[in-house]
């Protein structure tokens, strides 16, 4: 992919558009429900959708891809930030000349640098490629240039640091052929330069989005969404290190756009599109031995939805993803009392 130029926009708007809570869901049972209360955060742009969330520094910061719609050639990665997770203002909007920079995600380097990262995408009448690219910040305001990482049409999705080093999983994109449609482990010491851990996965029928975590122990595990005419269940895939062998089971439903966060308490929490009559964004507790999800809450949601964030920080689990339910794609917040563990 030929050299490009990164234009990092600070709007100085400084008012935030914010309603008040949109959906509230009480529980009656706390051993077994969780209470939901759900706020619009922002609904200015054409299109907004794809979101990540992160606690750093003492705010919150919320990313999520803006553009004219859904695919179009303008998308960049708005920031907001918020004290409270209540009131949001603008802290930063991201772009690449000439091309639709999409589903941006956040993580926090070994040396406490916040990184951004999201794929650099041409679409027609050029020949499509995609290139995943990271930005690194102190504040979440300033950006740096932007670096590539990977390789072209890797789509890298989720990055997680562990050890010191990043892992991150990156599926095989533009191309209708079956077999090339792979999956790719890459490692970083530096979050700019990644090598390839594993070649092919192991994992067939068009595999794309997936979340990566790691055991006490070091033990990977991967919840992936795949796409493919011979099977569309979301799959969880489990390695030891060096993870160059990977085990995958089926989850025996259908995800798309997932999350996963293990809690202090041991618990996994997954965030993803439930499929139905209308889509919405649900959650899940995963067990990893009966490679099996179960539902414990429905997000107000519908239609295009997902691509949620997930951060827990005092006692609370905080939920960041898009929905159309209102009308049009829009950003939502939901906070999470969680049922207790049995």
């Amino acid at each position: 992919m030929r050299c490009l130029k990164s234009v990092l926009a600070a709007t100085a708007v400084i008012c935030c558009y914010l309603t008040g809570p949109v959906g509230i869901s009480l529980a009656e049972d706390s051993s077994t429900k969780a209470s939901v209360e759900t706020i619009r955060v922002w609904d200015q742009g054409k299109h907004q959708a794809f979101t990540d969330l992160v606690f750093y520094k003492g705010k919150w910061l919320l990313t999520f891809r803006e553009g004219a719609g859904h695919v179009s050639g303008d998308g960049g990665l708005r920031i907001l930030s918020s004290s409270n997770g209540q009131d949001w203002t603008p802290a930063a909007f991201v772009q690449m000349a000439d091309f639709d920079l999409r589903d941006p995600h956040f993580c926090v380097t070994p040396e406490g640098k916040l990184m951004l990262y999201g794929v650099a995408a041409i679409h027609k009448p050029r020949t499509p490629e995609h290139m995943t690219y990271a930005w690194f910040s102190d504040d979440g305001i300033n950006w740096s240039e932007p670096h590539p990482i990977g390789e072209k049409d890797y789509w890298m999705w989720r990055i997680e640091w562990h050890n010191g080093t990043a892992y991150g999983v990156a599926y095989r994109c533009n191309t209708k052929i079956p077999a090339e449609q792979i999956l790719r482990l890459y490692k970083s010491v530096d979050g700019t330069h990644f090598e390839v851990v594993v070649d092919n996965m192991g994992m067939t029928s068009y595999p794309n989005e997936s979340a990566i975590l790691f055991d006490k122990d070091g033990t990977a595990h991967v919840v992936l969404r795949r796409d493919g005419m011979t099977g569309a269940d979301g799959q969880l895939g489990t390695a030891k290190p060096p993870y160059t062998e990977w085990k995958w089971e089926s989850l025996d439903v259908r995800i798309g756009g997932p999350q996963a966060l293990e809690l202090p308490d041991g618990r996994i929490v997954v965030a993803s599109r439930k499929y139905g009559k209308t889509s919405t964004t649900n959650l899940f507790w995963l067990d990893l031995k009966s490679h099996s999800l179960t539902e414990f809450a429905e997000l107000p949601s519908g239609g295009d939805t997902s691509y949620p964030g997930l951060v827990f920080r005092d006692g609370t689990l905080w939920v960041s993803y898009y929905a159309s339910h209102e009308g049009k794609t829009n950003i939502y917040l939901s906070r999470v009392k969680l049922p207790q563990q049995k």
